[in-house]
């Protein structure tokens, strides 16, 4: 059992770096000069964020997240 928490652990340790690399890669949620009076304007990038780079780095995030979490979860367990 220990080796499984060695493993686990490493593991964890690697999803830390990873989200926090992930998190450093995104662009800012600020409003920049596209935005007038607090709205935004419709472009075919807004529309079709999800398939751009950064829609993909939206959903690896959130992977991670689940991930850090149930490691998380499972790490803290008694059972090793």
């Amino acid at each position: 059992m220990d080796v499984l928490k060695i493993v686990l652990t490493v593991l964890f340790i690697a999803v830390c770096v990873a989200l926090v690399v992930i998190i450093l890669l995104q662009e800012g949620k600020q409003q920049g000069l596209g935005s007038i009076g607090g709205q935004t304007m419709e472009s075919y990038w807004s529309k079709n964020k999800g398939r751009s780079r950064e829609g993909i780095l939206v959903k690896i995030t959130a992977a991670l997240v689940v991930v850090f979490f149930v490691l998380a979860a499972v790490l803290n367990l008694s059972v090793f």
